[in-house]
């Protein structure tokens, strides 16, 4: 089970696993199954997409659609497969189911084309593209997952303003890109 290292519900960082991205497959082939409604993308995301990067062990797995149904929709589909629906403050954007417990899987249903869809992909191709800042962001995981290894939330919360850093370097950069301009640098 990918989250043998894991015998409750606290936060702990696990060494990187090559099967992280076969296991997300799987899921993959899983969800498309039982998923109601279309899907226009599924993709890998979060710390277990990242080769090389010590994550919690729990894969994050990214569904855009081309417009939310309602919540019971998923969670019917989705129950038989494990999957909980999670109530958190950013539901308008962001319907988020969990697998397990503890925890093997996340589950982000977005809308296609969404803010927080771009802003998901955008964070871990940015990671995928720049090795210094997963040394960084892998070094902020280790030491909040030891501050706060029983208190998920605050982990959570802890990460937040690095991660919106990224998030805003990776915007930069991708629209330099798509306007033909990437990043200057200088002597």
């Amino acid at each position: 089970m990918l989250n043998h290292y894991l015998d409750d519900d606290r936060v702990y960082i696990a060494e990187y696993d090559p099967r992280w991205p076969l296991a997300f497959a799987k899921e993959k082939s899983a969800i498309c199954v039982v998923f109601p409604g279309p899907v226009t993308d599924v993709q890998h995301i979060g710390s277990t997409a990242i080769p090389g990067l010590r994550a919690k062990p729990v894969i994050d797995i990214l569904v855009a659609v081309p417009s939310f149904m309602p919540i019971a929709a998923y969670a019917e589909r989705l129950e038989p497969l494990d999957y909980r629906h999670m109530t958190h403050a950013n539901e308008s954007v962001r319907i988020f189911f969990r697998k397990g417990m503890p925890r093997t899987h996340h589950l982000h249903i977005v809308e296609d084309g969404s803010q927080e869809h771009r802003r998901l992909v955008l964070f871990r191709d940015y990671l995928l593209r720049h090795p210094e800042t997963v040394v960084a962001y892998e070094e902020l995981k280790r030491d909040l997952a030891a501050r706060f290894a029983g208190n998920r939330p605050q982990y959570t919360e802890s990460k937040t303003d690095f991660i919106q850093e990224i998030i805003s370097l990776a915007v930069a950069e991708n629209d330099a890109i798509e306007r033909g301009h990437p990043e200057r640098t200088t002597c």
